[in-house]
């Protein structure tokens, strides 16, 4: 947990205040044998693109872990420990083989699953390579992805499928790929602040997304089986908004469409985006998306199925100054400091669901430490996983009074969110 700087009540009291507590290890440190790290190493992890392979090894850093990620050139994906185990030379400088990777400096080779296939200068009747293993992980591609698991081998769990990703009528195809230089989770709580779409997106950088954003929306956030929603509820003239942004355990978040204005009556619309926030180590994130598109012109904008554009205020500013007149997200959450210091914070009413994501996070390092499952982890190899994420659209009258109006916004949003858990649409699609 972390520890509490003392509340300041004083004017110009910042010499009672320069003390920095140390971050909250616990659920920020992601390298082995760490809380986070291992309940993090429960779930398969993203570590490239599939076309990131080509005739070259691709070096990555993943939970702290050196690795080299490869194809040899019978089509198998690899993802092994970057130091090779003869010298400590790197693999990154390997040479693609029929059967795997090879050394560049004595020529070792190993297969995808770390097999030591030839060590070259050993004499004949040397046994080394049989009685030796190079560090390797299972390796998983799914829709242009590499997925690496990096837990325990007698706990792996089957690749989970998720009704967001085979639902009819979509396509789900690879996104962008981007790096922040700070702690995964305080860019994975953003899911979760749903107060920040209306400031950060809207009022303050001008309108990121579409102009209705700009709204300060009535917030309910709601546990699922595999994570957790927010339900923001906005009154668009005599329609009543309500967007559903989902978090699926430990860190993956799926995001309805910011294309979305609230105008026009429509049912649950399911996500425009499935994003994981891979921890590079603890000061390093990688992000990299799926991007679902409709095969039906007109529903996803034709922009989103290019890979080549990226989703608005992502990035950083093309310069400091412009980072500062218009921040998005980049600048918002890498300037918390590399890793957010929880006991500098003050949460307030609208910070109530990253409260809850820290505390879904401790329920699950708590799991594992008791050698338990942590919640959001399917064992079930033929399941089709619900998901919650969508935008709705329904018409309902605005209410003379505006306190009743606000009330009505509630529970229009608690409502249709409370239906979807009962009977996930996107499944019942399938």
């Amino acid at each position: 947990m972390a520890t509490r700087a003392p509340f300041l009540r004083t004017r110009y009291g910042g010499y009672f205040h320069r003390e920095v507590p140390a971050e909250d290890g616990e659920l920020t440190h992601v390298g082995p044998e760490t809380s986070g790290g291992e309940l993090m190493r429960r779930f398969w992890q993203p570590v490239c693109f599939s076309d990131d392979l080509r005739d070259l090894p691709l070096r990555v850093k993943i939970l702290g872990e050196d690795l080299v990620v490869f194809r040899d050139r019978s089509g198998a994906a690899g993802v092994l420990e970057l130091h090779c185990p003869h010298r400590g030379t790197s693999l990154e400088f390997g040479l693609i083989d029929a059967r795997g990777i090879r050394c560049c400096y004595h020529g070792w080779l190993f297969a995808p699953d770390g097999t030591i296939l030839e060590t070259p200068g050993e004499p004949e009747d040397s046994t080394l390579k049989d009685r030796l293993c190079h560090g390797a992980y299972p390796v998983h591609e799914a829709t242009g992805i590499v997925f690496a698991y990096m837990g325990p081998p007698d706990q792996r769990p089957p690749f989970p499928v998720y009704d967001s990703f085979v639902r009819p009528g979509y396509r789900l195809i690879p996104g962008r790929k981007y790096f922040y230089p700070c702690n995964w989770l305080q860019i994975m709580e953003n899911a979760m602040d749903p107060a920040h779409t209306a400031f950060l997106h809207t009022i303050v950088s001008g309108s990121q997304f579409t102009n209705e954003f700009g709204v300060l929306p009535e917030l309910e956030f709601v546990e699922t089986p595999i994570g957790m929603i927010y339900v923001a509820t906005r009154r668009v003239g005599q329609n009543i908004w309500a967007r559903m942004v989902e978090t699926v355990l430990p860190n993956l978040q799926q995001v309805a469409p910011v294309w979305e204005d609230g105008q026009q009556e429509h049912p649950f619309s399911g996500p425009m985006m499935s994003r994981w926030i891979v921890p590079i180590d603890d000061t390093n994130t990688m992000l990299i998306e799926y991007r679902h598109v409709s095969e039906v012109a007109g529903v996803t904008p034709a922009w989103w199925g290019d890979r080549s554009i990226m989703l608005p205020g992502q990035l950083a500013g093309d310069s400091y100054e412009a980072g500062q007149r218009t921040p998005g997200d980049f600048e918002a959450q890498v300037s918390q400091r590399p890793i957010a210091i929880h006991g500098l914070e003050h949460l307030g009413a609208t910070d109530r669901g990253v409260s809850m994501f820290r505390n879904l996070m401790r329920r699950g390092i708590r799991a594992v430490k008791a050698g338990q499952d942590p919640a959001g982890l399917c064992r079930d190899a033929e399941a089709i996983i619900p998901t919650y994420c969508n935008d709705t659209i329904v018409r309902v009258p605005l209410a003379d009074d505006p306190e009743m109006d606000q009330q009505l916004l509630r529970e229009t949003g608690r409502r249709l969110a409370d239906s979807y858990l009962i009977d996930p649409p996107l499944t019942t699609s399938l």
